[in-house]
């Protein structure tokens, strides 16, 4: 005997209606927003900042040099650009997937629908407003809609982020106008899951119109500019400012020079030698394409592939560590969250129902499961009611036990008892009463070893009725007080956990289902949760210790958000801590939400809308928010976000939405993709001091060359050379910088601070300065001079020059990778660096001795060599002053945040 209940048959729409029905309300397919192509995703990419700025540079290079074409300055700009936007775009180009795999699972599934009098099975998208579906076990509900007939328990988790099953009740049908919402019992949606019990639904939504199809919509919109790219946008400006006022300065005093030194400051003369127009033609001429040169040089052309390099080997470390990168500048955005919105079912909790405790009737709690699993009689009682009255299934796929069916109570059991098996047990099941939300309890009647009935169910149903016990020696026992027990029930069910009571019955099945529900003998109390992930608790600590304020999202209750809440450490004592619900949150006003935002930990029974809600509040606030999610649910919050992050176990779509998945669903790997952002863009801008220091001696030389006599002292060659280690290696080398801890001691960065700080300004400058004189002085001072070969004295000169250069560079992109006073802190955890820098110094040497007409290099005397090496090691003493001056006016904390 099992209580089902019966499904009646109906007619359902004839064809001429179902075509009605889809030219009235659309097909059940979602639409889908016009597809970008990899060329799309690869010409959008030249909007870039920097890109642009590279463009412009090659543009003029070419135009203004056409008839000495500098080809080695051009193709490298020119290989820089395709680079850096082709290997943007392969990453971007993945983020549209998000849409078209929910489009390829949902034209997968098929459904049994009543047609012209009979039951067919169709393809989902086939599905028109008012077909009658028939739902059963393990279906996937393909529209949404109410439920008319039957009982069934669904799984919408994957929508609403709730592990418990929903039970649904059918609706009266003449309620046309029923709303269709989470909170309503008859209410169903697409893509949940059928667990138990059979019904019929009636389509009332299909579409863009589902709930399902709005999620969907939700992905297909353009996303903001990252917070990096908004920052390399203001880093471009600074740039091109700084490229226009040196072109501006470089055409003044090369005009200056030509017009009014060259001719001795004589008005007479400077009248009578531009008495001819052409005169004055070739010096603007002049003037103008030396002041072009100086935009080219000055533009950092190594920025977007350095860019690239980085995030890209900081991606294959992160593998390591389990975490797989999707969009490149998710790295980097990691490093400057806020506030990151993290969802709980699978994210805080492992996402499946476990069996947390047992309580014996005599009051005793076994929260190690192992302690109860010992007392073999107690435990062979627990095993048979668990095992027996249960609407689970156990199947075997390639020697693993899988359990398949009956609602996530009965799965977590079954999972439960199979752990230590009895299987020396002769038990016959024999009639079944199922569970639905009405009784609240479920019985099985067994036969063989032991002539029981078992019942299953809630507490508050079954423990009235008990007046005995099974003891651990598996014995009866009077129960001489049931308070004990229900007042540990109470403290359960306080803490989120859901509590069934298992007892036995000497009755038949038809006996107590005639009434006679007495007499029965308590097994004992089963606690059942979704567990708290393993060291959730330390890795939340970690991420607000280093100024990332954490709110859970869940669709679970108040008690229970709370419950988990406090276990993860989300909620701590020493704060004010607001716990809200969906209806609460939907009841303030934007700038209601932005007041209780700062200190917000929790919100409850929360709907999708209120995911991607609190996203645009905290970027309205100029926050950098983070998303975390498994579920269909959560992937349009995941897109909306700065930076989102998905569990490896999670839905696919939810991976696609996002921009870093989490592969061991950790949250302590969520710590490590922030320390890894943050160190990235520390390494972004070590780079841009080591280069920008360069660039600023370039110009400056360029500017103050015109008035001393010295033309540009660097050949094509040898610029291409030096365009290579401040680009590629350079890259490479601050690539590799580690991720120390103590940068999880900081706090964010301010979402629209600009790349290029104080502290650097300070560094790029002086450290240019600085060069720039060492430059000068090397070129023009009489006692260097005599230091080299008189004959030939020019080139031996011009050698030494390029060795000064390179070895300037090389010293002092030591003082660039750290803001320390000790250069070599840290310096062996990136071998990197030092393997590629003693690499660059090994070839420069061999360059000034073989180099010859190519490079320009005829090769230094030891005393030639030790004067270029003396001068340019200055640049070590004279960032260390400039530290400890710094190091006067700040305090520590202060000195920490430079970089």
């Amino acid at each position: 005997m099992q209580n089902r209940t019966t499904i009646k048959n109906y007619s359902g729409l004839s064809k001429k209606e179902v075509e009605k029905s889809r030219l009235n309300y659309g097909s059940n397919e979602i639409t889908t927003g016009k597809r970008k192509t990899f060329l799309n995703h690869y010409l959008q990419s030249f909007g870039d900042p920097t890109i642009k700025i590279l463009l412009v540079a090659l543009l003029l290079n070419t135009i203004f040099f056409i008839r000495h074409f500098n080809w080695y300055e051009s193709i490298g700009i020119l290989v820089s650009i395709i680079l850096a936007t082709l290997v943007s775009s392969i990453s971007e180009y993945g983020s549209q997937l998000a849409f078209e795999k929910l489009m390829e699972d949902s034209k997968k599934i098929k459904c049994k629908v009543y047609r012209d009098n009979h039951l067919a099975e169709i393809a989902v998208t086939e599905v028109v407003v008012g077909d009658y579906i028939c739902l059963q076990p393990g279906d996937k509900i393909p529209a949404d809609g109410i439920l008319i007939g039957g009982n069934i328990d669904v799984d919408q988790s994957a929508l609403n982020g709730e592990t418990k099953e929903a039970h649904k009740i059918p609706s009266n049908i003449t309620q046309v106008s029923h709303s269709i919402d989470f909170l309503n019992e008859c209410s169903l949606f697409n893509g949940s899951i059928v667990c138990e019990g059979e019904g019929v639904m009636l389509v009332k939504d299909v579409g863009d119109k589902t709930f399902y199809g709005k999620l969907a919509k939700e992905l297909q919109e353009e996303q903001e500019d990252s917070p990096l790219k908004q920052k390399l946008t203001d880093l471009a400006k600074s740039i091109s400012r700084f490229g226009y006022i040196g072109a501006i300065l470089i055409l003044i005093s090369s005009l200056f020079k030509s017009i009014v030194i060259d001719n001795h400051f004589n008005y007479v003369e400077i009248l009578a030698y531009y008495s001819h127009p052409l005169y004055l033609l070739s010096d603007v001429l002049r003037a103008i394409t030396y002041a072009i040169t100086i935009i080219v040089v000055a533009v950092p052309e190594g920025l977007p592939v350095m860019i690239t390099v980085v995030l890209s080997s900081n991606m294959k470390r992160m593998i390591k560590d389990n975490v797989l990168v999707r969009k490149l500048v998710g790295i980097e955005t990691a490093g400057s969250l806020n506030i990151l919105f993290t969802d709980k079912t699978g994210t805080l909790t492992k996402g499946k129902l476990q069996v947390s405790e047992f309580i014996s009737g005599n009051g005793t709690d076994y929260k190690d499961k192992w302690d109860i699993k010992i007392q073999n009689n107690l435990w062979k009682l627990i095993y048979v009611s668990s095992f027996y009255n249960n609407s689970s299934n156990i199947t075997y796929e390639k020697d693993k036990t899988v359990i398949i069916g009956g609602n996530s109570t009965d799965r977590a059991l079954l999972n439960f008892v199979t752990e230590c098996p009895l299987n020396n047990l002769n038990i016959i099941k024999k009639d079944s009463v199922l569970f639905n939300s009405k009784n609240k309890y479920s019985m099985t009647e067994i036969d063989g070893d032991l002539n029981l009935t078992l019942i299953k169910g809630a507490p508050e149903i079954i423990l009235p009725y008990c007046k005995k016990y099974y003891d651990i020696n598996g014995e009866e026992q009077h129960i001489l007080n049931t308070l004990y027990i229900t007042q540990k029930i109470n403290s359960m069910t306080a803490k989120g956990i859901r509590v069934l009571a298992l007892a036995t019955s000497k009755e038949n099945l038809d006996d107590i289902n005639k009434g006679d529900f007495s007499n029965l003998t308590l097994v004992g109390i089963v606690g059942i949760k979704d567990e708290v992930r393993n060291n959730v608790k330390d890795s939340v600590l970690q991420v607000t210790n280093a100024g990332v304020q954490v709110v859970m999202i869940t669709g679970d209750s108040k008690n229970t958000a709370k419950a988990i809440a406090y276990e993860s450490g989300l909620i701590r004592e020493t704060h004010e801590n607001i716990i809200i619900d969906s209806n609460e949150l939907n009841n303030l006003s934007d700038e209601e939400v932005m007041k209780i935002l700062p200190k917000l930990r929790v919100v409850a029974r929360a709907l999708p809308s209120d995911k991607s809600r609190l996203i645009k509040i905290s970027q309205q606030m100029g926050l950098v928010a983070g998303m975390t999610g498994d579920g269909v649910n959560d992937a349009p919050a995941l897109k909306k976000a700065d930076v989102g992050f998905s569990m490896g176990s999670g839905t696919e779509i939810a991976k696609e939405a996002s921009d870093i998945v989490i592969l061991d669903d950790n949250f302590l790997s969520i710590t490590k993709a922030i320390l890894y952002g943050r160190t990235i863009f520390k390494s972004i801008r070590k780079f841009i001091i080591f280069q920008l220091s360069i660039n600023v001696c370039a110009v400056l030389t360029s500017l103050i060359g015109q008035f001393i006599g010295v033309d540009s002292p660097i050949t094509v060659i040898q610029m291409l050379w030096v365009n290579m280690v401040m680009d590629t290696l350079a890259g490479l080398a601050f690539a590799g910088e580690p991720p120390l801890p103590e940068y999880m001691e900081e706090m964010p960065k301010v979402k629209n601070e600009k790349i290029i700080n104080r502290y650097m300004e300070n560094q790029i400058f002086f450290t240019g300065l600085y060069t720039t004189f060492l430059c000068v002085l090397f070129l023009k001072s009489e006692h260097i001079k005599l230091i080299f070969r008189q004959s030939q004295h020019e080139l031996y000169l011009l050698t030494g020059f390029f060795a000064l250069f390179m070895f300037c560079a090389i010293f002092n992109s030591l003082n660039s990778r750290t803001q320390r006073i000790n250069l070599l802190s840290h310096i062996l955890k990136n071998k990197s660096f030092v393997v590629i820098m003693i690499l660059v110094s090994i070839i420069q040497i061999i360059m000034i001795y073989y180099g010859g007409k190519v490079f320009r290099a005829y090769g230094l005397t030891f005393r030639e060599f030790f004067t270029v090496l003396s001068l340019s090691i200055t640049v070590i003493p004279f960032d260390f002053m400039r530290k400890s001056i710094l190091r006067l006016r700040h305090t520590k904390e202060e000195v920490a945040k430079f970089l």
